[in-house]
């Protein structure tokens, strides 16, 4: 019965990357003056990844935007997906990814293991990973002014060990 239930389908939905080029990119681009040399985020819907780059390249087409996903198809990053082994999420546009990385799993938990420890922000492997993007690109950029988004807490992964080995 549609008058009851709504399936809001987040891989298909054109309102997933419209929502973050309505507000995601705005946000960046007025937090930033709109000075950004880089743009990173993972690939889960790729809702955030298209919407967020779309309104980045209208605003200044040199902008590089770093698309990042695991690196394997059996990866322990929850909520990012291993698109060339994965259902493709029909929002996905590739002409958006300058570059697509492929992150380790380990390296990302590590992150976020290292920012709780060092910084005391609970944040999830999926930030990990943007995290592990960003420290990547950051050691070859000489001048700039990198963003990512960091898609998840730590919060639910308290109880999955995440943050309790070293």
């Amino acid at each position: 019965d549609p008058d009851r239930y709504f399936y809001p389908d987040q891989y298909s939905n054109p309102a997933n990357p419209r929502a973050h080029y309505e507000g995601t990119a705005v946000e960046i681009l007025e937090q930033t003056g709109g000075r950004l040399t880089h743009f990173i985020a993972g690939l889960g819907t790729t809702g955030t990844f298209v919407g967020t780059a779309r309104r980045l390249k209208e605003h200044d087409p040199s902008i590089h935007t770093i698309a990042v996903q695991p690196d394997d198809s059996f990866h322990g990053l929850e909520g990012l997906k291993h698109l060339p082994t994965a259902i493709v999420p029909r929002i996905w546009n590739e002409s958006f990814a300058d570059e697509i990385w492929y992150c380790p799993t380990e390296p990302a938990y590590d992150l976020a293991r290292k920012v709780a420890r060092e910084e005391g922000l609970l944040i999830g492997h999926s930030s990990g990973a943007a995290l592990w993007a960003v420290r990547r690109l950051a050691q070859t950029v000489k001048k700039g002014a990198i963003v990512t988004v960091f898609p998840d807490s730590g919060d639910r992964y308290l109880s999955t060990g995440l943050y309790g080995r070293r």
